[in-house]
């Protein structure tokens, strides 16, 4: 009967397990509490092919109970109760351990429903997700379970794993690999061991006169690398870096993520984040930029890909090459903070429309004085409502742009 070589190659003992050091390794807290042997309840959250499944059955060997794996994509509440049901008999004598997988398309009473199982003990629940759980598993589940996170698998790790793979695959056959096929797909699968497995299988057993070339590697792991969901964990985290790498001015790690994203297609996700980062992190430190950018993010949708990723790399290097200021954005969330506060105030009566019949009995713009009837186009008069006098929410940013403007004011009010 045939076994898929992911199943033959599984790890046996947590020392077996490639990568999840920081959970698994010597002292590892992971490792710490399997070795004690009472066990949790406990939720597995990290992207698919990291070997959450592969612990999940560890754990159940090493604690001598029954481990019942449901998806819950197609499990229920009833499946669970019919576990419950098996509790106390000889099939599952020292209680139950459920794996419940892709714990996230559980709804919310379904996940309400787990919390009458696990709360007596006889269960323990260990629920994977490849989504945030604190997104989407619900607090009462939280709150009863420890959340450990499954990483990506590193290139070097994967190799040492690839490299086995390909010994227990060829056999005594005597397939030759290639030099730079085993590395090739370490670093091509992004970190997904059940890739990696998939891809050596598949070209031991497609593998020609020369055995397993490299060209071979490379089209067996073409695009795999790409961890990228526009609704998931993977979207939000590139794009953060990206605004996070370029209000740094780091043009080299923005170019990084930019590519990331083009690459999975995504390029409105992008151009949306760069028109807002023109505004939020360069600000008035480089008033201009957020024209340039819209520019270049015009011109991109204007060429499509792949021509679109030369305005767009335009965009990312000016932006993170430019001063930066974040004095707006600073300045409006406290003028809304105050505003979703409460505190507002009349406006004053000189300010208020005065363009009817009428308005000048109300005492609508009476006193109102027309800045450009003045020196310097300013004349000193009350704008904030009363309630807010003194209220202060621009400052002035430390750049070249704002101290100039800053001057240029002082100057001018000094003056009036």
């Amino acid at each position: 009967m045939y076994q898929p070589l992911a199943d033959k190659i599984r790890p046996k003992t947590l020392d077996d397990v490639v990568g999840q050091r920081h959970l698994l390794g010597k002292n590892g807290l992971l490792r710490r509490v399997i070795e004690s042997g009472t066990i949790p309840n406990m939720i597995f959250y990290g992207p698919s092919g990291v070997g959450k499944t592969t612990v999940a059955s560890i754990i159940a060997k090493q604690t001598d109970r029954r481990l019942y794996h449901l998806n819950a994509t197609t499990a229920g509440i009833a499946d669970i109760k019919a576990i419950i049901d098996e509790l106390d008999t000889f099939l599952a004598p020292n209680g139950a351990l459920v794996y419940l997988d892709e714990i996230q398309y559980f709804n919310k009473k379904q996940q309400q429903s787990l919390l009458e199982f696990i709360e007596t003990g006889k269960m323990t629940l260990i629920a994977s997700t490849t989504e945030n759980p604190f997104f989407y598993v619900y607090n009462a589940i939280l709150s009863r379970s420890t959340v450990f996170e499954f990483k990506p698998i590193e290139a070097a790790d994967m190799q040492r794993a690839v490299e086995r793979a390909f010994a227990l695959a060829i056999g005594d056959k005597g397939t030759p690999v290639e030099d730079g096929a085993a590395a090739y797909i370490a670093q091509a699968v992004g970190g997904d061991v059940r890739k990696a497995l998939g891809a050596v299988e598949l070209l031991v057993l497609g593998a020609g006169e020369d055995g397993v070339t490299l060209v071979d590697a490379q089209q067996a792991a073409q695009r795999s690398n790409m961890r990228y969901d526009r609704d998931g964990d993977s979207h939000y985290d590139i794009l953060s870096a990206l605004q996070k790498s370029i209000r740094g001015s780091d043009p080299d790690a923005a170019l990084h993520y930019l590519a990331r994203l083009l690459e999975a297609g995504d390029m409105i996700s992008a151009a949306r984040r760069m028109l807002v980062i023109a505004s939020e992190d360069v600000g008035l430190a480089y008033p201009q930029c957020a024209a340039i950018v819209k520019a270049c993010v015009d011109s991109a949708f204007q060429l499509g890909l792949p021509e679109a990723r030369i305005p767009l790399a335009e965009a990312v290097i000016l932006m993170a090459t430019a001063p930066k200021s974040n004095s707006a954005i600073r300045g409006i969330d406290a003028a809304l903070a105050d505003v979703r506060a409460g505190r507002t105030g009349d406006i004053p009566a000189h300010l208020k429309d005065a363009h009817y019949g009428g308005a000048a009995k109300l005492g609508r713009g009476l006193t109102y004085r027309f800045p450009h009837d003045y020196p310097s186009h300013w004349v000193e008069q009350r704008y904030l409502p009363d309630a807010l006098a003194g209220a202060v929410y621009y400052e002035f940013g430390p750049n070249k742009t704002e101290q100039a403007a800053r001057a240029y004011w002082d100057k001018v009010k000094g003056n009036g």
